[in-house]
């Protein structure tokens, strides 16, 4: 069931005459991460605006009501999981292993599309046996037989690695904590495996490391996330809508085009086509309808236009024209679209009991 959407709180967002920065957006404050961050924000017409080049805090153009606060990546988890930051960009790699109650005090609102790595379990790759994890908790079990000790796994993910060797039933390995080069630990006899990770996996085959078939423990990439237990007062939830309607349009806009078709004076207008005919069209394509007129051939036709993803375009326009359903199409890349209903800030409310 749709969630009632805060549209008219009482707050002015643009009023400067007000303290109104009740809202914290935590981002990384250096290297690829703040890049790509700001980017993604400017492209959703949220430009942030950093006091100084090495200044630890800014604010958000035309939305006087957020403060933005630049710290670590790891630190963004801690603020977050504190509750004294709204949103924070971070890897999820980080959110997930140093928050404890994930669960209860993080929403993931939004991958953003950049910074993925794979957090993966690595194996020498001298174990030819070993292409599971079962094979691995088989191999552990063996080598604490054998060796009187457990088989160690080097890793900096101890919360993540705990999980899912539990879950493999993987009792038989001794987690080493690892605080520099994780790929290294095996070759120094440090340990027999790690869990690291890993983007393209050329680190790991560059010290005769491979990953097992199910050992991908997790796919990460940056993440929007949200904080559970910060104070969401009426203004930060209307700061939030202010956010989350902009950078969903965009986000939606990128992987969309609009289409519009006409039918030309002379041909049928596609009114007294058959309609079952189109309507399997629009769901063979998932295209949406976003406008339609309809007029007489003497008038000149009917033109409809359709949202749809852009990697359908070429077979969509082939059947709506090809067809003969359609005289003339035009295509056009929109840099925002916008719905009624803005599914990242509903979700989100749906977690703020």
């Amino acid at each position: 069931m749709p969630i009632d959407l805060p549209v008219d709180l009482p707050v002015d967002l643009k009023d400067e005459s007000q303290d109104l920065k009740t809202f914290i957006l935590a981002v990384p404050s250096k290297g690829r991460l703040e890049e790509k961050s700001a980017e993604i924000f400017s492209k959703a017409g949220l430009t942030l605006i950093r006091d100084g080049a090495r200044g630890y805090r800014g604010e958000m153009a035309g939305i006087n009501s957020v403060r933005v606060e630049y710290v670590s990546a790891g630190d963004i988890a801690a603020r977050l999981a504190e509750g004294s930051a709204h949103m924070g960009i971070t890897g999820e790699d980080l959110l997930r292993e140093e928050i404890a109650d994930f669960n209860s005090a993080i929403h993931l609102v939004s991958p953003l599309g950049f910074g993925q790595a794979d957090v993966v379990v690595a194996i020498p790759d001298g174990w030819v046996d070993v292409t599971t994890m079962n094979d691995l908790a088989d191999v552990a079990a063996e080598f604490r037989a054998r060796h009187g000790r457990r088989l160690r796994v080097a890793t900096k993910y101890t919360h993540l690695t705990t999980d899912f060797f539990a879950r493999h039933g993987a009792d038989d390995c001794e987690l080493v904590q690892s605080f520099g080069a994780t790929e290294g630990a095996p070759g120094s006899g440090a340990a027999e495996a790690i869990v690291d990770i890993t983007s393209t996996g050329a680190t790991l085959a560059a010290n005769n490391l491979r990953i097992p078939e199910d050992g991908v423990i997790l796919k990460s990439e940056a993440q929007l996330a949200a904080s559970l237990k910060a104070d969401w007062s009426d203004k930060a939830r209307a700061a939030a809508k202010f956010i989350l309607t902009r950078l969903e349009a965009y986000q939606i806009a990128k992987k969309q085009i609009k289409v519009c078709l006409r039918s030309s004076p002379g041909m049928a207008s596609p009114i007294l086509k058959p309609q079952k005919e189109i309507r399997e069209l629009k769901e063979k394509y998932d295209a949406k309808l976003v406008d339609m007129i309809v007029g007489s051939t003497e008038q000149g036709g009917s033109s409809y236009t359709f949202i749809l993803p852009a990697n359908q375009q070429a077979a969509f326009m082939n059947d709506m024209i090809g067809n003969q359903l359609f005289a003339i199409g035009e295509v056009s890349k929109p840099d925002f679209l916008y719905f009624q209903r803005c599914e990242m800030l509903e979700h989100l409310l749906g977690r703020l009991v």
